[in-house]
């Protein structure tokens, strides 16, 4: 039997106890997250959308992660001051955890199998990590850095977004619309 999502332990990026439970009633968007992916301009981004959509009990939930490429090689303290001082982040951080393989989280476990496919076409991100020698994982799997998962007010995955989908994207912006 599977935990809920809810009941999922996690921890903040300064090491406190979480769940995903802290944040019931409101629709979340969980983003795995990088500082030195090519994608990181992206938090600019999440950060409008969640300074948008906040008052609307809306959040964004980021959880760093080294999986891809090493491109979060940071601890947690850097990871909190380059999120800060580089882009003003205001969203809730968390400690950095595993989002792929046998290793992964249980949360990205969980995520991944309520929601084994994307929402959008990830043909062009594939595309792109092949073109620089990288081999893409496959689905369920969580492809890169900034793939997005959007979960709805009482915690169910409702919605799954690739990597190279920007955070205003009409798609994601529809989606996150619909679930407030």
């Amino acid at each position: 039997m599977t935990t809920p999502l809810e009941d999922i332990d996690i921890k903040t990026i300064d090491g406190d106890k979480a769940s995903l439970g802290d944040w019931t009633g409101k629709v979340r968007l969980v983003v795995n997250t990088a500082s030195k992916c090519g994608l990181t301009p992206q938090y600019e981004g999440l950060e409008a959308l969640y300074r948008a959509f906040s008052e609307d009990d809306f959040v964004i939930l980021g959880f760093p992660s080294n999986d891809f490429a090493g491109q979060e090689p940071l601890a947690e303290d850097d990871i909190k001051q380059f999120c800060t001082a580089t882009y003003n982040i205001t969203f809730p951080m968390f400690s950095k955890i595993k989002v792929t393989g046998q290793d992964k989280h249980p949360l990205y476990a969980a995520l991944t199998t309520q929601k084994p496919d994307v929402d959008a076409p990830d043909t062009a991100m594939r595309s792109s990590l092949k073109k620089y020698g990288l081999t893409p994982a496959e689905l369920p799997e969580v492809l890169w850095n900034f793939s997005k998962f959007l979960i709805s007010r009482d915690g169910k995955v409702i919605g799954r977004f690739p990597p190279d989908m920007d955070p205003s994207d009409p798609i994601l912006m529809q989606a996150i619309k619909d679930a407030l």
